[in-house]
């Protein structure tokens, strides 16, 4: 069995204009010590996505259901708030984009760390400090012991992502989620976060869902991946099939639009026009008024999921041989 398993998730707000589907549909297992990623533009329903699993989608106006959403044996859409409270952090945890909003300016980064190993793991004051200096020094921040003092705006935005890593990891979680944890900061500090999370994770045996709209980063860090346009999953399989063999235009589309070390001097495709609205049914592959590989059956059938290898599986009527890479 497998650790968590996503069936046919659906998360719709209600809004003065309509309902919006933001994740509709998407279907995904992940086991122990396995890195998923999910890509996608800005829109797609990665973030939804994450937030659903830890059901921390606002309901009214949100609204969460599935055929199944299975934690470790737990059904989190029945799961009572008192639960699902227990569950984040200890058993999943995320780590959001921007650590400044995330931390709270006024609590020092030791306390903030404590409340969470006091709360979940039921340590005293002293036992909860002592950890929270093993944490700091665990995820690379010199002179530990003197940083639980300060606050979040004396640390540099690096090393406060260092910290949400440290206040996630704190109870030895079977899930993390990182929800573009690495956007808001520069090349350097990012390839540090990212060996960082993947030498944690190895030792620690984490499971790990990777939110990113960065292939190359993706490609070089996740096991498998998951391709999602307009709250859907289009394509996924293994990082190498996928990259190597894309079979969906959307996938297609955006290595194209991806700077490549091997094809430098060579101009890159954008993805013309705008993703669907999502308060409109999809009756159709929803990428079809922007892809440039489309033949006819796109304009009559929604193409089902259609296996390409084993473990990898694209919903598109497309031949894309043409274009893989070997």
């Amino acid at each position: 069995m497998s650790l968590l398993e996503v069936v046919n998730l659906r998360t719709h707000f209600a809004t003065d204009r309509g309902t919006v589907r933001a994740v509709d549909g998407v279907s995904f297992t992940l086991d122990d010590g396995e890195v998923l990623g999910l890509v996608g533009e800005s829109g797609s329903g990665k973030s939804v996505t994450a937030l659903s699993i830890m059901r921390l989608v606002r309901e009214p106006p949100g609204r969460i259901s599935a055929d199944r959403l299975v934690f470790d044996g737990i059904d989190l859409l029945q799961a009572q708030p008192q639960e699902l409270r227990a569950l984040r952090t200890a058993r999943i945890a995320i780590v959001f984009q921007d650590p400044m909003r995330s931390l709270n300016p006024v609590l020092t980064i030791g306390r903030q760390l404590t409340e969470t190993l006091r709360r979940h793991q039921g340590l005293d004051a002293k036992p909860a400090a002592r950890r929270a200096v093993k944490l700091l020094e665990m995820v690379g921040i010199p002179s530990a012991a003197k940083r639980l003092t300060a606050y979040p705006h004396q640390f540099s935005g690096g090393m406060r992502q260092r910290v949400m890593i440290a206040i996630a990891l704190s109870c030895n979680p079977r899930i993390l989620i990182a929800d573009e944890a690495t956007t808001a900061l520069d090349v350097t500090i990012q390839a540090q976060i990212v060996d960082l999370v993947k030498r944690l994770t190895r030792e620690m045996g984490t499971a790990v869902i990777w939110i990113s709209h960065d292939l190359g980063l993706v490609a070089g860090f996740c096991d498998v991946v998951n391709v999602m346009y307009a709250g859907r999953i289009v394509e996924a399989g293994p990082v190498r099939d996928v990259f190597q063999r894309p079979s969906h235009g959307y996938t297609l589309g955006l290595m194209s639009c991806t700077p490549r070390v091997d094809l430098v001097g060579q101009p890159l495709t954008p993805i013309e026009g705008l993703p669907p609205n999502l308060m409109e049914p999809i009756r159709l592959c929803p990428f079809l008024p922007r892809c440039r590989v489309s033949v006819g059956a796109c304009a009559s059938v929604l193409p089902p999921a259609r296996a390409i290898s084993p473990g990898h599986f694209a919903s598109c009527h497309a031949d894309l041989r043409a274009h893989w890479r070997g």
